[in-house]
């Protein structure tokens, strides 16, 4: 064998080990691909009813917020009417009730003046009689602050 032929048989033997490790390299990504696509049939096989649960649910929380602002629309018209009432009664009986309660203490009042012999014009009962002389009115007109 001379020179060329040793040279011939090695590079021979290196594009087989090349071509070897290159089909190697090939089965091994036909192999990637098919589970990638299994994995993506099985993806999809599963995404599509998730899918439609979700359209279900979002569908579902939709309607349950139109009836939310329903009873919001309702719940708002009925703070406005009560609203509207309390004003109402407070315009129709809060004059009327205040006119009853003086027209009640001027009786106390007048009551009080016939059965209190202290009484005199000015005087003004707030839960107990008050007496007209001043303590300074007793010492000679002399006033003084402060001191009872």
């Amino acid at each position: 064998m001379s020179g060329g032929e040793v040279a011939g048989i090695l590079v021979a033997v290196f594009w087989a080990i090349l071509v070897s490790f290159l089909a190697l390299v090939l089965v091994r990504l036909a192999q990637a691909l098919r589970a990638a696509t299994k994995l993506v049939t099985d993806v999809c096989e599963q995404a599509v009813p998730l899918l439609a649960d979700a359209s279900a649910t979002v569908r579902s929380a939709n309607t349950q917020l139109a009836r939310v602002d329903s009873i919001t629309a309702d719940v708002q018209e009925v703070t406005a009417n009560a609203s509207a009432l309390s004003s109402t009664v407070s315009s129709a009986f809060g004059g009327p009730l205040v006119k009853v309660a003086a027209f009640g203490y001027g009786v106390r009042r007048a009551i009080g003046r016939k059965t209190d012999p202290v009484a005199s014009p000015g005087t003004v009962f707030v839960g107990r009689a008050v007496d007209q002389k001043l303590p300074s009115a007793r010492r000679g007109g002399r006033r003084t602050r402060g001191k009872g």
